[in-house]
């Protein structure tokens, strides 16, 4: 017999694809969308966690878990700019890529939402991973 659902759970991990390793050490904000009541005010952005990934480039523990994953339109937003300084990369001014905010969508907060990010200072991508 299987136990019972406690719920899904929000993960994401980054790749540094200039060195071709973890990128450990990135900052990643994580907000959720709040529509307005009214429905024709612009929806705001509500902080939920700020983390700095570690060694293999991920974070330790789940971004968000059980009942705290809602359905719901959710943002992260991955300092590239700050981390390719801190790795001594040359970069212009302004950087091409400051932030990547990642916005996508929790239909089902039973499932596992993995969304990870591969980065440079002049690329990124991403995937629903698993």
């Amino acid at each position: 017999m299987n136990p019972p659902s406690t719920g899904g759970r929000l993960t994401t991990h980054v790749l540094d694809t200039v060195h071709g390793a973890p990128a450990a050490g990135m900052a990643i904000a994580l907000y959720v969308r709040c529509d307005a009541p009214d429905g024709a005010s612009a929806p705001t952005w509500q902080l939920l966690r700020e983390v700095v990934t570690n060694a293999d480039g991920r974070v330790d523990g789940p971004m968000l878990a059980g009942t705290d994953l809602r359905c719901g339109v959710y943002r992260l937003v991955f300092e590239v700019e700050r981390y390719f300084r801190a790795k001594g990369v040359a970069l212009p001014t302004p950087a091409f890529l400051a932030q990547v905010p990642l916005e996508f969508g929790v239909a089902d907060a039973q499932a596992h939402y993995h969304v990870p990010l591969l980065a440079s200072p002049w690329a990124y991508s991403t995937y629903r991973g698993s």
